[in-house]
């Protein structure tokens, strides 16, 4: 037992420290028994058991990190050792004598599964805390190798064996970093299927203390924006992930169920516990129940953890939780939902591109509210003049800020991270525009003042052009005559 929280705590240790590195209508019918899975899943179907050495392993705890140098020609018939960590190999520069055939022992020191594939594609994969062996025949030229799980290669694993002279390493990871990929669009596809408008309605807060929700990892394609469609990794099949909404107190048993071929997880914003005992890695093809209790009101934050936790988060894996406070919220007419992210195409039917994230100057190729651009300004939601609307706002990023702010209106009500400005207050105070970081969110009220139409944008106007911008229209949407 100990071994394995051990391992849990290493999962989710790398997934910290690797976020920098590097689901449609329906959306409010969030709760559902996908089909053919079990009404009750049991716990994960397996989980790392990577031991504390794979803690020396990761980047930022020892110097031993670095990518290694070969200090050593391997000799002709000899067995050449790699080992795997989160996010690397050690060595990622091998020297042998001679071109030819060479034994491989394959070591994962890491807390999720990882491969060694080969130029030629040759591949080992090798769990956490296994080994496994192979051979590949290296040219007199040399081959490359790196691990072909989805970021890993873009966050360091890459590496090469060479003929005689281990004079440098391998070539730097893709996800260092340093520069901006350039965010240039291919033209649009013709024949991409349309995009599926997202139910932007709040859902109402479920009945009882105590509740089950079925949440499916599923990975599809979708059309981000008009002509491009991406491969999406999803919670419930879309993007952003149903809505969860609850009372301050209520348990939650959330059940997944992982129907992808790679491992993900999911960390709970609005839940209080150690990370080796919830967030753990679930495998392809296994289930687990994470289970917590609201213990703060807010809107907050769910996403997927495994590493690059970057990618993961760029390839849709996020939703909303909305916790409402001690005696919940007063009626109002409408309540919207809206989640804000960032797209970064990776090419037509591709998931997103890693390196674009992962640049210290990102350059998104769409910003947009709740997974499609322009969706809001293709078709105004709906709502009356005069009525008070509601919105429940958050800012997965996972890089970029949101200056939340609806034109033509004054928010009277902010609630955003535990700090609010509430309706007449002694000051007359009012606010125009909501700031969000990453992983921030608030509840936002108004009073639509007249007909007309009111426009929804991130006043990080540069973003507006890229699809972060829809509609309020207030009636007809015509204003009134005066």
């Amino acid at each position: 037992m100990q071994r394995l929280m051990m391992a849990r705590f290493v999962a989710i240790l790398v997934m910290i420290m690797v976020v920098g590195m590097g689901c449609a209508a329906g959306g409010p019918g969030w709760t559902f028994t996908p089909s053919g899975s079990p009404t009750a899943p049991s716990a994960v179907a397996a989980a790392s058991t990577s031991t504390m050495a794979g803690m020396s392993d990761m980047p930022g705890m020892s110097s031993s990190t670095a990518p290694a140098m070969a200090s050593n020609v391997s000799a002709v018939g000899s067995t050449l050792e790699i080992h795997a960590f989160d996010l690397g190999f050690r060595p990622n520069a091998v020297a042998v004598a001679a071109a030819g055939t060479y034994a491989v022992k394959f070591v994962n020191d890491g807390a999720v599964q990882h491969n060694l594939t080969f130029a030629d594609g040759t591949k080992l994969v090798a769990d956490p805390g296994q080994t496994t062996a192979g051979s590949i025949t290296v040219p007199a030229t040399g081959i490359t190798f790196l691990c072909d799980v989805p970021g890993h290669a873009q966050a360091g694993m890459t590496g090469a064996i060479t003929v005689a002279a281990p004079s440098v390493a391998a070539s730097p990871a893709a996800g260092s970093g340093t520069a901006a990929t350039s965010s240039t669009l291919p033209a649009p596809d013709p024949n991409a299927p349309p995009y599926t408008l997202y139910n932007p309605i709040a859902p109402a807060v479920l009945p009882g203390t105590s509740h089950d929700v079925y949440l499916p990892i599923v990975e599809r394609k979708m059309t981000v924006a008009t002509g491009y469609v991406m491969d999406v990794w999803t919670f419930g099949g879309t993007v952003p992930g149903p809505t969860i909404r609850v009372h301050l107190g209520d348990t939650v048993r959330v059940h997944l169920t992982n129907t992808t071929t790679m491992s993900h997880s999911i960390d709970f914003h609005a839940s209080q516990t150690a990370m080796n005992d919830q967030m753990v890695e679930i495998p392809a093809g296994g289930t687990w129940t994470y289970t917590f209790q609201a213990d703060y009101a807010g809107v907050w934050m769910y996403h997927c953890g495994t590493p690059p936790a970057l990618q993961h988060i760029a390839d849709g894996m996020f939703g909303m939780v909305i916790v409402e406070p001690r005696g919940g919220l007063a009626p109002v007419g409408e309540e919207l939902a809206i989640v804000q992210n960032e797209w970064y195409f990776g090419g037509q039917g591709q998931i997103a591109d890693y390196a674009k994230a992962d640049s210290t100057d990102p350059a998104p190729d769409w910003v947009v509210f709740n997974g499609v651009a322009n969706q809001y300004k293709d078709h105004p939601i709906q709502v009356q003049p005069g009525e008070r609307i509601r919105l429940f706002v958050l800012d997965v990023g996972p890089n970029e800020s949101s200056s939340f702010h609806i034109v033509g209106t004054i928010f009277d009500t902010v609630i955003s991270e535990g700090v609010a400005l509430l309706p007449g207050n002694s000051g007359g105070w009012g606010s125009q525009a909501v700031a969000l970081l990453p992983a921030q969110a608030a509840i936002i009220e108004l009073t639509v003042p007249e007909s007309g139409m009111y426009t929804m944008v991130t006043h990080a106007f540069n973003f507006v052009g890229h699809g972060a911008v829809g509609s309020l229209m207030a009636g007809d949407g015509k204003p009134p005559t005066h």
